[in-house]
């Protein structure tokens, strides 16, 4: 499974009741982190997650109220006795941005590593997760800016009845289910002789600051869940958001129908959007599980729809 929590909300500018855009997932003990605006670091401590298990920081890019708050979450991960390195992935210019930062936090005691975007869409494998995927995907922003897919993979069900058929130990049982590859005295044992086909896995869907794009479609399709900008609910404010390559809701509401997600938040809201859900009626008779999105709202996304908020 997969918990997921949007930590701020805002864009712009952090508000006293909106801090600025940030998501925490949680999957398999670890901790990825995309954007860091200012106000993270209080966020997470109100949800009441920490800082040191975060493995891996995504950034979609580099405008300020997505990373503001960085150089204070390194120094409190620092302050957590961190020792082991902490992976950073982004557009081009990461490690100049982040280095840049790093003048007034100059000083933590683990190694920060880079691995910067050039294509388009660029698929990222991380060590020992085989199961886990993450996609990073071009959007339509005034600077280079990538939405994050992240998917979870299932294998099929374990069959007994074929591995007693083929005489395979009990006691390797378990070792094929995880996937492993097992070589005996008559010959070679692999998962695909005990597991039925692959079962519906998890997707997640991430992407702010960009106007309407087929690549946002294309990444969404199926989405268990797609947090999507959401940046203006007025409709007078349609003009502004193709000005400066932002989305309405009613924007992301189409996104939504034609990429059939089970269910869409909205967020990194405008700061004179103080109450989105009096919006909400006309996004959702366009695509009805929209939802506003909001400060420390989490969910925990299961397989088998055993999904909880």
């Amino acid at each position: 499974m997969i918990d997921v929590c949007l930590l701020g909300t805002g864009g712009m500018m952090p508000l006293p009741y909106r801090y600025l855009t940030s998501l925490m997932l949680r999957y398999n003990g670890k901790g990825i982190m995309v954007d860091c605006g200012e106000g993270t670091q209080v966020a997470l401590r109100k949800k009441g997650w920490s800082p040191k298990p975060i493995d891996l920081m995504l950034f979609t890019h580099y405008h300020a109220d997505h990373i503001s708050g960085l150089p204070g979450m390194l120094l409190t991960m620092g302050n957590a006795e961190r020792t082991e390195p902490l992976l950073m992935i982004g557009p081009k210019g990461l490690s100049r941005v982040v280095n840049s930062l790093r003048v007034i936090a100059p000083e933590i005691p683990f190694e920060i590593q880079f691995l910067e975007l050039t294509e388009r869409e660029q698929e990222i494998t991380l060590p020992g997760d085989k199961d886990f995927h993450i996609h990073a995907f071009r959007v339509n922003h005034n600077v280079t800016c990538y939405g994050y897919a992240f998917s979870l993979d299932r294998t099929g069900r374990f069959d007994a009845a074929r591995a007693r058929e083929q005489n395979i130990p009990v006691r390797l049982w378990s070792r094929l289910q995880k996937g492993e590859t097992i070589e005996t005295e008559e010959g070679v044992l692999t998962p695909d002789m005990v597991l039925g086909p692959p079962r519906k896995g998890l997707k997640l869907v991430y992407t702010t600051d960009t106007r309407p794009c087929d690549s946002i479609v294309k990444y969404a399709s199926g989405a268990d869940l797609l947090i999507c900008e959401g940046m203006y609910g007025e409709p007078d404010k349609a003009a502004k958001a193709r000005e400066h390559k932002h989305m309405t809701f009613m924007e992301a509401a189409a996104i939504a129908k034609k990429a059939a997600p089970a269910r869409m938040w909205l967020t990194h809201y405008s700061p004179s959007l103080t109450r989105p859900e009096e919006f909400m009626a006309d996004v959702r008779k366009v695509f009805p599980e929209s939802y506003p999105g909001k400060d420390g709202k989490t969910m925990t996304l299961a397989f088998d729809n055993e999904n909880s908020v």
